[in-house]
Parts: structure tokens; sequence; C-alpha cells
């Protein structure tokens, strides 16, 4: 994911500097090009010879250090970095960043970066509430600088507050986010639903299906990682809800529709992957289910099609994009469906496939179109939903 990527990772005084061992490994599994830099006051809290057993790079603290091939360090480092992460970042760095000191290795080669830049303010709460340094933040903000946000909890020192550096993985997917993947539908706003629904019957039986939501959870995940504004609309779901999306969550069919309906209007790519329930209880609204002793008694009534609906309230220059789920015929009956429902793709899936469907990382796919029969093989969700976003954005000749 991350091959061909060159990451600088800056390391920084503070005890949680032993996590970014952490981050150094798992940026290496995704093949990236890791090098790490230390400020002085860092080595104390972690060995150099950790990050350089893990990365298979020199661990780069000293300005002035001659055991290197020729070059000016720190601006070889700059020129070829794609993205910088200091984490954690002590109040010390910070202050010398937001004012332009430039007095070890870190912060020179910092200061002669021109790609993105990213903070993780890891402290103790006091000092991270001290106005001093919450002001040194706000004008990195003003020169573009990412801040991320710390954690509140129980601290090093003691204390519990906020200045708790976040998890490993919620550094690494800022940097994903980043770097991960071409923008090529920034800007474009994409509205996406997964999981399933749930039709409650009484406080212990409901009416569902099988979906997990990893489907929909990657093409979210893959869209945001494009550069667009991401809107999840999701039913219950197995999945880990992808990062910095606009997430929604909905039990029943008429909340998921209610929801869709709220947000379709302003939406360019509309993608339904959710599992609806087809049938409702029509009379559990008034209490009126019959039971007995040995059997209870439903009367069923359609849920809302929310893939009519929004063929029907088509905007324009709006790409709508649903799910079909055949046992039978299943090109055939999928490129009906999408006729009927009005929609510009249907993706068909291939129940009867080994390791498609429900439940699984992977999926046997056929994206159809007005003109197009595309048929993936068998692969991962997540290329799934990189294919079908690609096709997508070639067909709005994006």
């Amino acid at each position: 994911m991350l091959k061909g990527k060159n990451i600088v990772l800056g390391v920084t005084g503070s005890i949680a500097a032993y996590k970014i061992a952490n981050l150094a490994s798992m940026l290496v599994k995704l093949h990236a090009n890791v090098t790490v830099l230390m400020t002085k006051n860092a080595t104390n809290f972690i060995n150099p010879i950790t990050f350089e057993t893990l990365t298979g790079n020199k661990c780069l603290i000293d300005t002035f250090d001659r055991n290197f091939q020729y070059s000016v360090e720190h601006v070889a480092v700059a020129q070829k970095a794609d993205v910088v992460l200091i984490a954690p970042a002590s109040a010390n760095v910070i202050g010398k960043m937001a004012n332009g000191i430039a007095d070890d290795m870190l912060t020179t080669t910092i200061m002669a970066c021109k790609c993105k830049i990213m903070l993780a303010p890891a402290m103790n709460t006091s000092m991270y509430e001290n106005p001093i340094v919450q002001d040194n933040i706000e004008k990195l903000r003003k020169f573009h600088y990412e801040i991320i946000e710390p954690d509140s909890g129980y601290l090093a020192c003691g204390d519990t507050g906020k200045g708790k550096m976040p998890s490993e993985e919620t550094l690494l997917n800022y940097i994903r986010k980043e770097i991960a993947h071409e923008k090529d539908i920034k800007g474009m706003r994409v509205l996406v639903t997964a999981g399933a629904t749930l039709e409650r019957l009484d406080p212990v039986r409901f009416i569902t299906n099988h979906s997990t939501g990893k489907m929909g959870y990657a093409i979210a995940e893959n869209a945001m990682l494009r550069g667009a504004s991401v809107t999840l609309i999701s039913g219950r779901a197995s999945a880990a809800k992808p990062p910095f999306v606009n997430f929604i969550q909905v039990e029943s069919a008429q909340e998921m529709f209610e929801a869709v309906k709220e947000n379709a209007v302003q939406a360019d790519i509309i993608i339904k992957s959710a599992a609806v329930a087809d049938y409702r209880p029509k009379n559990i609204a008034d209490n009126k289910i019959k039971k007995n002793a040995d059997d209870m008694l439903i009367e069923l009534e359609r849920t809302t099609d929310i893939l009519q609906y929004l063929g029907q309230h088509k905007q324009a220059n709006q790409f709508i994009c649903g799910f079909s789920m055949e046992t039978e015929n299943m090109v055939e009956n999928s490129k009906q469906k999408r006729e009927k429902k009005n929609i510009d793709m249907i993706v068909a899936n291939n129940l009867k496939a080994k390791g498609a469907g429900f439940g699984v990382d992977t999926n046997e796919v056929t994206l159809i179109t007005e003109k197009s029969c595309v048929e993936l093989p068998l692969m991962t969700k997540a290329e799934v939903a990189e294919k079908l976003l690609t096709e997508i954005i070639k067909l709005k000749n994006l």
C-alpha cells in the first residue's frame, strides 16, 4: 500500500517515544521506506539501534555526523520525503518549530521540507494546556502543519487528562490518508451505505441478514484515501469503522432510508452496498403482534426500496451504484434490476463462488453498466473497492 513512499518519523524527548518503534514496524510491513530522526533527548527513552533494526536505515541524530555517504543530509532527507510525522512532539520542539529555530538534525530537516508535516503533541496536561504551547500550536496550524489532537487518559506522570499520544494505529491512519493513494476524487462527496438493517419483532427477536458491512466499509475507506468527503451510513456490521468518514449508525431500514434521503441530495457519487431487510412487522408499532404458547403470528410489509428511491430522485451529474445478490441468472437479472432502478451501475455479487459473498474478506463481482459488463476475479474486498471506484471515475470522466 505504501510501496515507494518515503516517510520521515521525527521522535522527540517524551516517554511516548517507545511507541514509535511499533509504528515504524507497521509502516515497513506496508513496504514504506522509513527514515527516523531523533532529538538527543529522545535517545534517553529509546535506543536508535531499535529504529535502525526495524527500518534498515540509519537513524539520524547529529547534524554534523560524518558517518554517511556524502550529501547535505538534512536537505537530502527533506527532498525525498513524501510526508513527515513528528510523534511524540514535545513542547520544546513545538516551540522551536513555531519560532523558526533549527538547531538540531530534526528541526533543520523540518525547515527544509516542502511535503506535508504532521505533529502529534504528547506531554503532561498542564504543559499541553499552557497558553504559550497552545499559541505555538496555533501558529503551526496557520503555516499548514497538521496537528493530530492528543487523547485524554492516564499519563505516564500519573495525571489524568489531555496530552496522551494517540495510538500507533491512529498515527498510521493519518499517514495513509495523506499518501496511500492519488487524490483523484478530491473534493467529491461520496455517500456509501453498508451493513445489515434490523427489524425488531420484540425485545429479543428480529429480522436481519448475514451482511458484515466489509464491502461497504472497504469502499468508504478507499474513497476517503482518494480524497473524497465520505458519508457512511451503516446498519449492523462486524468490520472496523473506517477513519476520517462521517459515520451515521442506523438500525432499521426506515432509519437507513431517512438518513440516505437526507444526505443523497448533496452527494456526487452514491454507492448502496447495504443489505436491507426486505420485510418488517406491519403491526409492531401498535403492539398488535399476536402470540400464544407456541407461535408468534406476524403480519409483514415491504420495507422502503432505497435504491428505487435514489433512481427516481437522481440528481444531474450524480452517479448511483447499487449491489445485486442473485442466486441464478446473475448477470441477466442484475442488468434488468439496473434498468428498473434507473441507476448507472450495478455490482452483481457471485454468491455461489467459493470465497465470495457474506462474512469473508474476498469477493467475486461483475460491474454492469448500460454499455459494459466487467467481470472481476476473486480478490480482496479492498481490491474490489479500488477497481469499483476506478471504474466509476472513468465513467464520470473525472
